[in-house]
């Protein structure tokens, strides 16, 4: 049987395939905070003190998922030494494939009631965005969901007080079966009386068949300009929920050829296609794909 270790290196492997630089050396929070400071100097072109660094974090780690998301878009200030303004983004939200992708693995995140480890993160100009959880074919990937959402609520978490508070995206996969969802604050992500996960979805192609295995998946979802535009176009923050939602991309933006044709009209039909098919998705009850 294919271990769990097998699993992540394969797709470490694929995803340096796709032009991810893989960061061994970032395996803890104090690596994960360095390599950031380095792409967000770069970025905005500046040098920070340490003490401006330091008030840089304290500003913009937040427990609060939907706060953190708005961040991540937005062009932002905070005051200098001086005194002075720096405007800033945390990345190139202008094009998104001009930022730097880089993929990290078994990340250690120790705060002052929580050691979790991670198995794959997505960092996306030194900004965690994307959490993969794996496990072996004989487990189900639900474990791998219900282990999310356990280390969500576990006390002092590091969701809440490190850079992970930007992740956008968790994928769980047992290779065969692989599923995202979007992150969110506690009453958005959690299972009800019934056990039922908030909406889950697997990605499918131009054709609208699922793309459940890792390696395909991590072929078409997670090539870096896919990727970009799925956090960047295809996740909608509702302001008076304060809640992200995750739209499947309608097939025919999925087609290189039909990107940017689009009149306003076309693009706002598309927006409300795109809502019914929100109001349309059913929660799903387990993960079984017969179901989906």
């Amino acid at each position: 049987m294919t271990t769990e270790n097998k699993i992540e290196q394969s797709l470490i492997d694929k995803l340096k395939d796709l032009k991810y630089k893989y960061r061994e050396d970032i395996c803890d929070r104090d690596a994960l905070e360095k390599n950031f400071r380095e792409k967000f100097e770069a970025l905005n072109r500046v040098h920070l003190t340490d003490a401006e660094f330091a008030r840089l974090l304290d500003l913009i780690v937040s427990p609060d998922v939907f706060a953190a998301a708005r961040h991540l878009r937005e062009r932002n200030s905070f005051e200098r030494d001086d005194g002075k303004p720096l405007f800033y983004t945390l990345v190139n939200i202008r094009e998104w494939c001009k930022n730097s992708f880089e993929v990290v693995n078994q990340l250690r995140i120790n705060t002052s009631n929580s050691h979790h480890r991670y198995d794959v993160l997505l960092l996306i100009n030194g900004v965690p965005v994307v959490q993969i959880e794996l496990k072996t074919l004989a487990i189900s990937p639900r474990r791998a969901m219900q282990q999310i959402v356990e280390y969500k609520n576990d006390p002092g978490n590091g969701y809440s007080k490190t850079l992970l508070c930007f992740l956008q995206l968790f994928i769980v996969s047992n290779r065969s079966d692989t599923w995202y969802f979007a992150n969110n604050n506690s009453r958005h992500f959690s299972f009800n009386a019934d056990e039922r996960f908030l909406p889950l979805y697997q990605f499918a192609g131009e054709d609208n068949k699922k793309i459940t295995h890792l390696d395909s998946f991590a072929e078409k979802f997670l090539a870096k300009c896919t990727l970009g535009e799925m956090i960047s176009r295809y996740m909608v923050l509702v302001a008076s929920e304060q809640k992200l939602m995750m739209m499947r991309p309608l097939s025919d933006l999925c087609r290189q050829g039909h990107r940017g044709v689009y009149s306003p009209e076309q693009r706002q039909r598309l927006r409300l296609a795109h809502h019914r098919q929100w109001q349309n998705a059913h929660l799903l009850q387990g993960i079984n794909p017969a179901q989906g």
